[in-house]
């Protein structure tokens, strides 16, 4: 583990487009290291690995300092790295407020020549500076040049032929150390420290249904006796999970209806209480051709009259309304008669048992 980047030759090469647009942004945003992950795994294929180095003076610790990419096919790898520049271009130091920075990342190769295009079968590799044990040692393993001086004396030898007395002259040489050993054996223990202080600090995390570990979801949802079921896409069961009181309050109400079609379809709807199916009329209605909404739908029927008797007690009806048809069909389109499908089955597992309801499009 190098605790800093490796001097590259030349100017910084402008970002080439594409891909490598996500992994600039990282770079000047000076995103921290979990949010940098979440991003790139939201918008990239790629790997993503974290390569931890020692923290220079006035940077953020945890903070993505550069973007390391190592091709898949071999070659030398591309780091962006970000650099803070003054309004007039020229680069500033540590000590100028960040209000008055601007960070600008730049693409760099070793060879100089500009890479191809992300391959999603890179590694991309965050350098995240942290606060190491490299502190503590002396200053000649802290610095980027590690340097030891000694003292050498030197006779002159005719003097010590001619008089047997030996004229010595001191003279101090410097030369480096090489401290990669140390630096390296340390990182070993500042890495296992790293995480173990990063579990800690994430505890909080575990209980949260929007980052805790899958299979913790159903756990979690115990608490509050929710059953979850794990066959459903994982965004879906986190936000159940997160949801589950509220649903549990409104459950059966107009409220508690639309907002579980919500999580579990993700189609806009409401519910329109009280309001009752077209009756049937002699001449004047249709009859539904298909047993379900969602044959129905397929044989695109309009919106049917339908018998029901009046005679017993008033049958208590709402309707769940859908946005209109061409909407419908272009949101979900092959999807659209399972998603009916799904509709039905939890509008009937939510609703009271002593209501009945219908569906229909916006506009019929």
């Amino acid at each position: 583990m190098n605790p800093q980047l490796p001097a590259l030759p030349g100017k910084g090469i402008p970002v080439v487009p594409g891909d490598y647009d996500h992994l600039r942004t990282v770079v000047e945003v000076n995103y921290p290291v979990r949010a940098a992950r979440v991003f790139l795994n939201r918008h990239l294929s790629n790997r993503v690995t974290v390569h931890l180095v020692e923290a220079q003076r006035g940077e953020r610790v945890g903070h993505v300092r550069a973007v390391q990419v190592n091709p898949a096919a071999g070659g030398e790898p591309a780091i962006i790295r970000g650099v803070r520049t003054l309004p007039d271009g020229s680069r500033a130091s540590h000590f100028v407020p960040d209000d008055l920075v601007t960070v600008r990342a730049e693409l760099a190769t070793v060879d100089g020549r500009p890479p191809g295009g992300l391959d999603p079968r890179d590694t991309i590799v965050l350098h995240i500076p942290v606060r190491g044990y490299l502190r503590f040692l002396p200053g000649a393993y802290q610095g980027a040049v590690p340097t030891e001086q000694r003292t050498i004396v030197k006779a002159d030898e005719a003097s010590t032929r001619r008089w047997g007395v030996r004229d010595e002259v001191s003279t101090a040489e410097v030369r480096g150390v090489n401290t990669d050993a140390t630096r390296r054996f340390l990182f070993i223990y500042q890495h296992m420290m790293t995480s173990i202080v990063d579990r800690i600090e994430q505890i909080s995390s575990l209980t949260d249904p929007l980052t805790a570990d899958p299979k913790f979801l159903p756990w979690i949802a115990s608490w509050v006796t929710f059953t979850l079921d794990e066959s459903l896409p994982l965004h879906q069961q986190r936000e159940l999970v997160r949801r589950a009181i509220r649903l549990y309050r409104t459950r059966g109400t107009k409220e508690g209806v639309e907002e579980i079609i919500r999580v579990l379809t993700a189609a806009p709807v409401k519910v329109s209480p009280r309001e009752k199916p077209q009756p049937f009329a002699l001449g004047a209605a249709t009859l539904a051709g298909g047993r379900t909404p969602a044959e129905r739908y397929v044989r695109s029927e309009g919106r049917a009259n339908y018998l029901y008797k009046t005679e017993r007690e008033p049958i208590n009806f709402f309707a769940l309304v859908l946005e209109p048809r061409y909407r419908f069909e272009k949101r979900f389109s092959e999807r659209a008669p399972a998603v009916l499908r799904r509709l039905t089955q939890i509008v009937t597992a939510e609703k009271p048992a002593h209501i009945t309801f219908t569906i229909r499009f916006e506009g019929d």
